[in-house]
């Protein structure tokens, strides 16, 4: 099933029984990679997410495009958990040019969508430079993939965007023509509860 298809089906609520399967696999993960969110508590965390379904659903969006998002951080002063998408490689939602923009100067073979809608659809942000370098802190991800991040409008405004990736136990940040895309490259995505 397309990507913007699977988005558009969905009504951002989930049944009971959709919840507690995804709580089930949040907290099975984040008791796997404690190294992510030392001294953060579960408990916690679940009862904030139990707070706000239209988060959950997002969570899940996050979970579909096989994104497996973690709680990597917690903001003391918003008292906000942030997940990322720690999959190893970049999601499942790939083959995407940066914006609308990007995409609508295209004139041919264009891509089914850009990533920046397909974010805002999911209820999530693209990753900063900042915050996809603290990711790769945590580990080792995009070895044979690479991410869109989100581009500042300096380099917006000329055409470009940018992504990064981990080659040579090195974390590179590359630039492109908004409009391009690869089927190796998706984007990571944050969400903040």
């Amino acid at each position: 099933m397309e990507l913007k298809t699977m988005l558009n089906m969905s009504k951002k609520k989930l049944t009971a029984e959709q919840n507690k399967e995804l709580l089930n696999v949040l907290k099975n993960r984040f008791e796997k990679n404690m190294n992510r969110h030392k001294g953060l508590n579960w408990e916690k965390i679940q009862a904030k997410l139990e707070k706000y379904p239209e988060k959950l659903w997002s969570l899940n969006e996050m979970e579909q495009t096989e994104g497996e998002p973690d709680v990597v951080d917690y903001d003391k002063k918003n008292d906000e958990y942030h997940f990322f998408d720690c999959s190893p490689e970049s999601p499942k939602r790939r083959s995407l040019c940066y914006d609308h923009q990007a995409w609508e100067s295209r004139k041919a073979n264009k891509p089914e969508s850009n990533v920046i809608d397909i974010a805002s659809e999911m209820g999530i942000e693209l990753l900063s430079q900042e915050q996809y370098h603290k990711l790769q802190e945590l580990g080792k991800f995009d070895l044979k993939t690479s991410s869109w991040i989100k581009t500042p409008e300096n380099i917006r405004s000329l055409g470009g965007a940018i992504f990064c990736d981990r080659r040579y136990n090195t974390v590179f940040t590359y630039h492109n023509g908004a409009d391009s895309y690869y089927a190796a490259r998706g984007f990571r995505g944050c969400l903040k509860i």
